[in-house]
């Protein structure tokens, strides 16, 4: 199915369909097929990305080479320590001068620490960590959503597909024989179409699930 969505989308840019893109599936995405994903990554639920007059981890210049990072006042990071978070993934712990945080200006903009200074956890994979960055600009765009809503239109073909004919289902052994399944699925679905729109046959509602129509405010019939 990914050859197909990635003719039918203009610029090389893919809707995903997953719940949230991780920095992984970014860079791996960019790299060997050539694509741009376009979808949402999670969020900066941070207290100063909350508010946009104060200092997120965006704003700070990281330098990859020399392991250290800048803050928007032009203060240099004091320590940078690979370790893992509380999930056991691999992060990078940066740590300024408490020195240079006392006596900052902005302090109140980047932490709330009585005492101590500005600490910051990033992605040890600079390549990973500059994509999460883009992707979050990204989804902030006021386009974001229009690029976004081509996912409905795939999420369509692949119901149909796996409905009408057994799309999850390889018939054959072999990638290049169940690429050739796919091709006639692809080839089908369009005969399907075309023979509906020539009927003039309405579209399909959006299917309800039993949990959602019990949550309808609409009165349930009762056979006698």
């Amino acid at each position: 199915m990914r050859l197909w969505r990635r003719k039918r989308c203009s610029q090389r840019n893919i809707s995903s369909t997953q719940a949230s893109l991780h920095a992984e599936v970014l860079v791996s995405a960019e790299h060997h097929q050539k694509i741009t994903l376009i979808g949402p990554v999670a969020a900066n639920t941070s207290w100063q990305a909350r508010d946009e007059h104060c200092f997120d981890k965006s704003q700070f210049s990281i330098d990859w080479q020399e392991q250290q990072v800048r803050c928007p006042q032009g203060k240099t990071s004091r320590y940078w320590i690979p370790t893992y978070d509380r999930h056991g993934k691999d992060v990078i712990h940066i740590k300024f001068n408490p020195a240079d945080c006392k006596v900052c200006p902005s302090r109140g903009l980047c932490t709330q620490a009585k005492a101590g200074a500005r600490m910051l956890a990033i992605h040890p994979d600079q390549e990973q960590h500059q994509a999460l960055q883009k992707a979050r600009l990204r989804q902030k765009a006021p386009d974001f959503k229009q690029k976004y809503a081509k996912r409905a239109g795939i999420e369509g073909t692949i119901s149909q597909g796996v409905r009408g004919f057994d799309l999850r289902h390889a018939r054959y052994r072999g990638l290049s024989k169940t690429r050739l399944q796919h091709l006639f699925v692809a080839a089908s679905l369009n005969m399907v179409r075309m023979g509906a729109w020539l009927m003039q046959q309405p579209h399909a509602q959006t299917r309800r699930s039993r949990l959602k129509k019990l949550m309808s405010p609409e009165p349930v019939q009762i056979a006698a």
